[in-house]
């Protein structure tokens, strides 16, 4: 069987969680997130999965360690897709977000899913009008 290159390259599952997320119950939970987003994955055929996570940081800081390092991935060409619970987990800053999701990762033939917000890139809606 021949293996699609894509295949090959990492799913990145990015998790993030800031103090004030805590006190929205646990269905923000980086376990929470992990376990839906690692569901996710399986269910749909992503594979080579990696988390990225950001425990205690602000959406509103792109500087985020291992939101840092998933941008290093993608600029290494070591990434295929990129899954997060919602945009919001991604960043709080809806200018950025949309740099990431409509330049940065199509440039580099990144699939972003947000899986609470249906949102996929390779599917036909792919990314809609909601979408910064």
């Amino acid at each position: 069987m021949h293996e699609n290159r894509q295949d090959l390259k990492i799913t990145a599952l990015y998790c993030r969680l800031s103090a004030d997320d805590e006190l929205k119950g646990d269905s923000n939970s980086i376990i929470h997130q992990k376990e839906l987003l690692q569901e996710y994955a399986y269910k749909h055929g992503l594979r080579q999965i990696e988390f990225y996570v950001d425990d205690g940081y602000t959406g509103t800081n792109f500087e985020r360690p291992d939101f840092q390092r998933l941008i290093s991935d993608v600029e290494n060409n070591l990434i295929g897709s990129v899954v997060v619970k919602d945009l919001s987990r991604l960043g709080r800053n809806y200018l950025k977000v949309g740099y990431y999701t409509e330049v940065l990762f199509p440039q580099n033939d990144i699939r972003f899913i947000s899986v609470t917000d249906n949102i996929d890139s390779i599917s036909e809606a792919g990314m809609n009008d909601f979408v910064p």
